[in-house]
């Protein structure tokens, strides 16, 4: 069986860190950890990207940036900037795409990753109005409970 693919969006990276008390963040956190097992175990793999780095060392909390870059050690691949990824970024802008968020999804499709994982809402609501999109994209909750689940 094919290992999956997956990209996770900084704000996946950033749930740990979030207020615990509020259930879904909670809930969300929890799932991050159950994905990090599994990337731990060879069971999933992990794309990392300049794009990640990069948000990630503008984290103006130290101590969470060093840990999330110690995760981001396990990725199986890494998107380098190039000019298809510009070139795309700029393709995904005029569907409503912004910024990080346009560069994510374009390293996504050139890692030709399996999932896009975010727990973006605004993200996910714009990603639902782009026709032209090359990756398949879930909500962190959607991934776990569709295709590893399987429920």
């Amino acid at each position: 069986m094919k290992k999956l693919k997956i990209y996770l969006d900084m704000c996946v990276y950033n749930r740990p860190f979030d207020d615990q008390l509020q259930y879904r963040i909670n809930t969300e956190t929890q799932v991050f950890i159950i994905l990090l097992s599994m990337i731990l175990k060879g069971e999933l793999n992990l794309v990392n990207s300049f794009a990640l780095r990069y948000e990630n060392s503008k984290n103006p909390k130290i101590e969470n940036m060093l840990r999330i870059s110690d995760v981001m050690e396990y990725s199986t691949e890494y998107i380098s900037y190039d000019k298809w990824i510009l070139e795309r970024s700029i393709e995904l802008e005029k569907y409503g795409l912004t910024g990080m968020d346009a560069i994510h999804i374009a390293c996504a499709e050139k890692a030709k990753a399996d999932f896009f994982i975010t727990c973006d809402d605004g993200l996910f609501k714009k990603l639902e109005r782009v026709d032209k999109i090359g990756i398949v994209y879930y909500n962190i909750i959607d991934f776990i409970s569709k295709e590893v689940f399987k429920i």
